[in-house]
């Protein structure tokens, strides 16, 4: 497991086609913060992956990268981990807006339920 911080968070490398997202607290994600995203993510996993996303911090998009955070063609499957009714309505939001990936976003409430499941993916 190896831990990258970039400029909006964390992300860490759980197997070659398995990483952890984490947002730090009070992030705005713009097109430039997915950008980098997206770009971490081809250069360090193979094709395609799966992705668990943590939020266990408060951050927002901007509607420019609401619609394109979930469009990079590697993902295979997201399983996002929420503990809040906010997280959850956001990531709610997030799939209505991006309904033709949203088949391929599961949500859960810990992270074991989470990795359980991509791992089975």
């Amino acid at each position: 497991m190896k831990v990258y911080k970039l400029s909006f968070g964390s992300v860490t490398i759980l197997s070659p086609n398995l990483a952890e997202v984490v947002i730090s607290e009070g992030v705005i994600m713009d097109e430039l913060n997915i950008d980098e995203y997206h770009d971490f993510l081809l250069t360090n996993l193979d094709a395609p992956f799966s992705l668990l996303v943590n939020k266990k911090h408060a951050y927002t998009y901007t509607f420019e990268a609401q619609k394109i955070i979930g469009k990079l063609k590697g993902i295979k499957t997201t399983a996002v981990v929420t503990s809040t009714t906010g997280a959850l309505m956001s990531t709610e939001m997030l799939m209505h807006i991006n309904s033709d990936v949203r088949d391929t976003v599961k949500i859960f409430n810990s992270r074991e339920e989470a990795l359980a499941y991509l791992k089975k993916e």
